[in-house]
């Protein structure tokens, strides 16, 4: 079929300057305009901003981790009653189906859960493959495993660290790797509570700065598209921010992204020894092209944290809003833990809200900031379109800061910076940028041969209405949400790397199961037919 939506305002950073034009599909791709052939179905999308489908780079939307969020708080799933306001996933509880609906009514077609713990692949690709109309991907989490442990102990070669690696992308379907606190989750197992870069995991003899430039230049080496995803150490604790600082200073030439980097913003000053260090880390990334970062930003009202970091969420158990909380000891990179907690206008919330806004204005470069909120450890990801008119509108923003904790933001920059994003830079940042970070590059851009996944979206003075109720949305070419309501149902895919696996590798992991586990190593891997989906997963090729 061939599809052309005529008359509205393309904008598409990697194709050049906005301009109204047509833009054409042809089943699932979008093609240049044909000669001489009439389209079978026209959408006049005159007065509208068009652009590819949104990228979500980091949100935790299956996996373990989420569903014992569930566990935890069932009282917000019972369908016989309604969810009670103010409580703990009350705006965030929704099904895994609900998931794909309300990303697909904003414009999002492609999502990323960043943290699938390499033993529970299964479970989450199962759970991934009930999420309808968006593509998924994830991140396989590897730093605190005994078999990278040891090879990094036992001076193993990088080839060798290279195949085990390259092993478990391939194994578990994900997208690229990331590190969660590398090493404190096997430090914590020691009783050892707090960890920073360049401290020892008992035990391994291995620091948390060897760990992460180990699986830094792996993932370089083997071409992986995705940078080495890392989850710092000492994240929400005040100076955390040096921590962040001595991250991106340790990159050497190599890339790295580093991820919900507000929940690092933080400094030592102040009355209550906490504040912004926003503008400091914003100089640093700015002054280090290796470097790409996604902010996670803080909006207010009840949410639920959600981490692999056992370490960070057993010391936040004291700040559970409710009071009940899961912590769970897993083998090397299973652990983790779920801790409610409530974003409340006062000062440190004041302060946590300001620094990310900072982040999102000082960093320069809309290529190396991604739009998240840490889903659902800062926001949910239905605050976006909130999110999008602050970073649009300084007046908003300061409307906003009005309403706050006036001490706290005295010690941020956030009053002084009047930058707005422009629908350019929104572009860039949701979808140009994304496509780019993870290597896809049939998305994120209006140009021919890129799979037809469109945002319609009808211009108004209210940026967030804008953003909510996407007017059209298509994916792969199909019409999926109209005037902000899904209109068809379909399944998307799991995009995955394949690199090939080496045979030396492969026996030794079998060897390695049946000692450590007494299991086989089958009990640990699925085929594709586990899926029960036709042609579950895309492949994705690794740079050559």
């Amino acid at each position: 079929m061939l599809i052309r939506l005529s008359g509205g305002d393309v904008v598409d950073p990697v194709n050049g300057k906005t301009s109204q034009r047509d833009v054409w599909i042809r089943d699932e791709v979008l093609v240049d305009a044909p000669k001489g052939e009439a389209a079978d179905q026209t959408h006049d999308v005159s007065g509208c901003i068009v652009m590819a489908g949104a990228i979500d780079i980091h949100s935790h939307i299956g996996g373990g981790n989420v569903n014992t969020a569930r566990l935890l708080l069932p009282e917000h799933h019972a369908a016989h009653m309604p969810r009670p306001a103010n409580t703990p996933l009350s705006n965030a509880g929704w099904s895994t189906f609900q998931t794909g609906c309300l990303y697909a009514q904003m414009g999002f077609t492609t999502v990323v859960e960043p943290a699938m713990a390499p033993y529970t692949a299964l479970h989450t690709h199962l759970e991934l493959a009930d999420i309808p109309i968006i593509d998924r991907a994830t991140l396989a989490i590897l730093g605190n495993d005994d078999f990278t442990l040891s090879l990094l102990r036992d001076g193993k070669s990088s080839a060798m660290i290279d195949d085990y690696v390259a092993w478990v992308v391939g194994s578990t379907r994900a997208l690229g790797v990331k590190v969660i606190n590398a090493g404190a989750a096997a430090a914590f197992k020691d009783n050892v509570r707090s960890f920073s870069l360049d401290d020892v995991v008992p035990e391994y003899g291995v620091s948390s700065r060897k760990i992460v430039k180990s699986l830094q230049s792996s993932v370089t080496r083997l071409g992986i598209p995705h940078p080495l995803h890392v989850h710092a150490n000492n994240l929400g604790i005040a100076g955390s921010a040096d921590t962040a600082a001595a991250t991106i200073a340790a990159t050497e030439g190599v890339p790295l992204h580093l991820a919900h980097l507000q929940f690092y913003g933080y400094g030592t000053g102040g009355k209550r020894k906490f504040s912004s260090e926003a503008a400091r880390l914003a100089e640093a990334v700015n002054a280090n092209p290796d470097v790409t970062i996604d902010v996670g930003q803080v909006m207010f009202g009840q949410t639920v944290t959600i981490s692999s970091d056992v370490m960070r969420q057993f010391s936040a158990i004291g700040n559970a809003s409710p009071k009940k909380t899961i912590i769970f000891d897993g083998d090397g990179n299973g652990g983790g833990g779920i801790v409610p907690y409530r974003y409340k206008q006062d000062y440190y919330g004041s302060l946590q809200w300001a620094i990310g806004l900072e982040l999102f204005l000082l960093i320069a470069d809309p290529w190396r900031v991604f739009f998240t909120t840490d889903h659902p450890n800062g926001a949910p990801f239905t605050a976006y379109p909130e999110l999008f008119e602050l970073l649009m509108s300084s007046a908003s923003r300061d409307a906003k800061s009005a309403e706050l904790n006036a001490a706290a933001l005295e010690l941020t920059t956030l009053a002084s910076v009047r930058r707005e994003y422009t629908l350019e830079e929104i572009a860039i940042m949701t979808r140009a940028a994304p496509a780019k970070l993870l290597g896809l590059k049939d998305r994120g851009h209006l140009g021919a041969g890129a799979i037809a996944d469109i945002a319609v979206y009808r211009k108004g003075r209210d940026i967030a209405k804008m953003f909510r109720e996407a007017a059209l949305v298509f994916k792969n070419g199909d019409l999926v949400v109209k005037n902000g309501k899904v209109s068809q149902y379909r399944w998307g895919k799991t995009l995955r790397l394949n690199p090939p696996p080496d045979k030396a590798i492969i026996k030794r992991m079998k060897a390695y199961h049946e000692e450590r586990y007494g299991l086989s190593l089958d009990w640990f891997t699925f085929p594709d037919s586990a899926i029960q989906r036709d042609e579950p997963f895309a492949e994705v090729p690794c740079n050559s």
